[in-house]
C-alpha cells in the first residue's frame, strides 16, 4: 500500500513537471509567433515571463526589439536592472540591450554607460567580446568595439586576440595606416602572407591607400632587413600595382641575399610576361642569364630573352621585318649555342611562326616544325602544339584540307584538355573561313562550355556573329564575303581583304554587318599604321552603332590612338571620359580610367 502510493507520487509529480516544461515550451511558442507577426504588446509580456523563468539571448533580443516599438523604456529599464541583480552571469547581454534601448529613446549618456558596464562584465568569458565587438560594429560604435578588444586581449594576455576584427574596424573608421599595421602583425605572428594579401585586396580602395600600404613596408624593410614576410609583401603589393620594374629591384636584392638561385625572379617575368611589360620581363630574363649561366634555368631565360623581343616587335604595328629577321638571327644563335634538344624546341616552334607569318617563307617554317617533331617525339603535348602550327601554316597557302586534318589529330589526342579545345576552334575557324556556318555552328556550342574563359568566349562572339546574320530571315552571301576577307587578314593577303572590306562597307550599310566590317577595316588599319583611316572607321561605329556591341570597344582604341600614336593627350582624355559615362560596366572601364587619371597627372603607384 505504501508502495503504491509513493508510486503515485512520483508520477504525479513527473507529470507536473511535465505539465511545466509543455507550458514553457507553449509560452517561447506563443512569443515567437507574436513577434512574427508583429504583435509585440503580447510577445512583450511573453518574453519578460521567459527571461525570468530562463535567459537565451534571442528572448532577449525580442524583448528589447519590442521594448523600443512600444516605447517601454522605462518599464525595460526597471525589468533589466532586476535581471541583473538575478542572473548577474548573463549582465554583460542585460546592460549591452539596455543600452540599445536607452539609445533608441534619445538617452545616448545612459546608453553608453550601459555598454561599458556591458564591456565591464564580460570579465573573463572571452566569447562573449566577440559578440559584443560584433554588435558595437553593426551599430557604427567602433570606439567601443576596440575597447571591447583591447579589454579581451588584456584578460586573456594576448595581444593578438582579435587582430583582424580590429583591422577592420580601422578600415571602416578610415584609419588605414593603423589597419595595415594590424594586418601586418596578424601575418607576421602566424607568418601567414596569403590571408593578409587577402585582406588587403579587399580593404584598399584606391591609389593613395596602395600608397600607404608601400610607406609603411618600405619602414618594416629598413627596421628589419631581414624580415623576408615584409619584403614577400612589398612585391606581391607592386605585381597588384603592375609596377613591375619595382618588384624587380626587391627580388633581385632577395635573391643575392638568401641565393634563390633566380627561381623567384623567373616567376616574376613570367607575370610581367603575361601583363604584356615586354621591357621588364626581357630585364629580368637577362639578370637570370647574366648570374647563373651554368644554372638549370639558364637555357630558358635566355630563350625568353629573345621571346620578350619578339612579343613586343609582334606587337609593335606596323610590323618591323628587320626587326623580325633580327629575332630569327637570335634564335639561330641560340640553337647554335645549345643545340636541337629538348630544351631548344621551343625556339623552333618560334622561329617557325616568324618565318610563315612574317618573312613568308612556309617551306622553311615547315621543315623547322617537322625537325621539332621528330626531336621532341617523346613529348606528346608539344608535338601536338607543333601540330596546330603546321595546321595554321596549311590554312597560310590555301590547302585547308591539310589544316582541317592536323587539327583534328589534335583534337583527338588532346581530348577534353586545353590544347584540344583550341584544336576544335581552329577547325571552327575554319568552317566559317570555307563558309560553312552550320557545321562551324555546332562546333561553336560545344566550345561555349569549355573550361577556358578565352576559349569560350572565342567560341561565343563567333556563334553570336553566324546567328546574327544566317537564319530563314537573312542571306549568308554577306556573312560568306566577310568571312573570306577574315581568311584573306589571316593569310596576310591585306589589300586584297581591304579591298573585299571596302566593297562590303558601301554595300552593307545598313546591315547587320556594318559594324563588325568598320570594325575589322579599323584594325587592320591600326597594324598597316594608317591611322587616319582606322580613326575614320571608330568614328564611324561610335556614331552610328554606339548602341550596338563594339561601342565600347571602339571607343577604348580610339582613345589609344589619340595617347599612343597621336601623342594628342586632351583628345584622349575626352575619349576615355566619354567610355567611362557611357559604358560605365565596360571591360575596358578600369583601364580606361587608369589612363584618364594618368594622362591627368595622378600620381598612379
Amino acid at each position: 500500500m505504501f508502495y503504491h502510493l509513493r508510486c503515485c507520487v512520483i508520477l504525479f509529480l513527473f507529470g507536473v513537471a511535465g505539465l511545466q516544461t509543455v507550458h514553457a515550451q507553449s509560452d517561447a511558442e506563443l512569443a515567437q509567433e507574436y513577434f512574427s507577426s508583429g504583435d509585440c504588446e503580447k510577445a512583450f509580456t511573453y518574453y519578460s515571463k521567459l527571461l525570468k523563468a530562463r535567459f537565451t539571448p534571442v528572448s532577449l533580443k525580442n524583448y528589447a526589439t519590442c521594448a523600443v516599438n512600444l516605447k517601454q523604456g522605462n518599464a525595460a529599464d526597471k525589468f533589466l536592472k532586476q535581471q541583473i541583480k538575478q542572473d548577474p552571469a548573463n549582465a554583460t547581454w542585460y546592460h549591452y540591450h539596455l543600452g540599445l534601448i536607452n539609445e533608441a529613446e534619445g538617452k545616448p549618456e545612459q546608453a553608453r554607460r550601459n555598454f561599458i558596464a556591458a564591456i565591464d562584465m564580460a570579465g573573463k568569458q572571452l566569447n562573449l567580446y566577440k559578440i559584443l565587438i560584433d554588435g558595437f560594429r553593426e551599430n557604427q560604435k567602433q570606439d567601443l568595439a576596440l575597447k571591447s578588444i583591447e579589454r579581451a586581449q588584456e584578460f586573456a594576455n594576448n595581444p593578438g586576440l582579435y587582430r583582424l576584427e580590429k583591422a577592420g574596424i580601422y578600415r571602416e573608421t578610415g584609419n588605414v595606416e593603423a589597419m595595415i599595421e594590424e594586418l601586418l602583425a596578424h601575418g607576421l605572428l602566424y607568418r601567414n602572407v596569403e590571408i593578409v594579401q587577402n585582406m588587403l585586396q579587399d580593404f584598399l580602395k584606391d591609389d593613395n591607400e596602395r600608397s600607404i600600404l608601400e610607406k609603411v613596408l618600405y619602414s618594416k624593410i629598413q627596421k628589419n632587413p631581414n624580415e623576408q614576410f615584409y619584403n614577400h609583401l612589398l612585391i606581391w603589393q607592386q605585381v597588384q600595382s603592375l609596377n613591375f620594374y619595382k618588384a624587380f629591384v626587391q627580388e633581385r636584392a632577395l635573391d643575392k641575399r638568401l641565393k634563390y638561385g633566380g627561381k623567384r625572379i623567373f616567376e616574376l617575368a613570367g607575370l610581367a610576361l603575361k601583363n604584356k611589360d615586354y621591357e621588364n620581363a626581357g630585364l629580368m630574363y637577362e639578370y637570370i642569364v647574366k648570374e647563373y649561366p651554368k644554372d638549370q634555368l639558364y637555357p630558358w631565360a635566355r630563350r625568353m630573352v629573345i621571346y620578350t623581343q619578339e612579343e613586343r616587335v609582334r606587337n609593335t604595328f606596323p610590323v618591323n621585318i628587320s626587326e623580325v629577321q633580327k629575332l630569327i638571327s637570335q634564335y639561330q644563335q641560340f640553337l647554335d649555342e645549345l643545340g636541337i634538344s629538348e630544351r631548344t624546341l621551343e625556339a623552333m616552334r618560334n622561329m617557325a611562326s616568324l618565318y610563315a607569318f612574317y618573312v613568308d617563307d612556309k617551306s622553311k617554317a615547315i621543315k623547322l616544325l617537322e625537325t621539332a617533331i621528330e626531336t621532341g617525339r617523346g613529348d606528346k603535348g608539344f608535338i601536338d602544339k607543333c601540330k596546330l602550327d603546321l595546321g595554321d601554316i596549311y590554312l597560310l597557302i590555301d590547302e585547308p584540307w591539310e589544316a582541317t586534318l592536323l587539327y583534328s589529330q589534335v583534337e583527338k589526342s588532346q581530348k577534353d584538355n586545353h590544347l584540344g579545345y583550341e584544336a576544335k576552334l581552329r577547325n571552327a575557324k575554319l568552317h566559317y573561313y570555307r563558309g560553312d556556318f552550320v557545321l562551324a555552328k555546332e562546333v561553336l556550342d560545344i566550345l561555349k562550355r569549355a573550361t577556358s574563359r578565352e576559349i569560350a568566349n572565342d567560341a561565343n562572339a563567333l556563334g553570336l556573329l553566324i546567328i546574327d546574320n544566317t537564319g530563314l530571315d537573312s542571306s549568308e552571301n554577306a556573312l560568306q564575303a566577310y568571312s573570306r576577307a577574315e581568311l584573306l587578314l589571316f593569310q596576310n593577303k591585306t589589300a586584297q581583304a581591304l579591298d573585299t572590306l571596302n566593297q562590303l562597307s558601301v554595300s552593307l550599310q545598313d546591315h547587320s554587318l556594318a559594324d563588325e566590317i568598320a570594325w575589322l577595316k579599323a584594325k587592320t588599319y591600326i597594324r598597316l599604321d594608317s591611322v587616319d583611316k582606322a580613326m575614320d572607321n571608330l568614328n564611324l561605329i561610335i556614331e552610328k552603332f554606339h548602341y550596338d556591341i563594339l561601342g565600347d570597344d571602339a571607343y577604348f582604341e580610339l582613345a589609344q590612338l589619340y595617347e599612343k600614336k597621336l601623342k594628342n593627350n586632351a583628345e584622349a582624355m575626352r575619349v576615355y571620359q566619354e567610355l567611362l559615362e557611357k559604358y560605365p560596366g565596360s571591360i575596358f572601364a578600369a583601364e580606361a580610367r587608369k589612363r584618364y587619371r594618368l594622362l591627368r597627372g595622378d600620381a598612379i603607384q
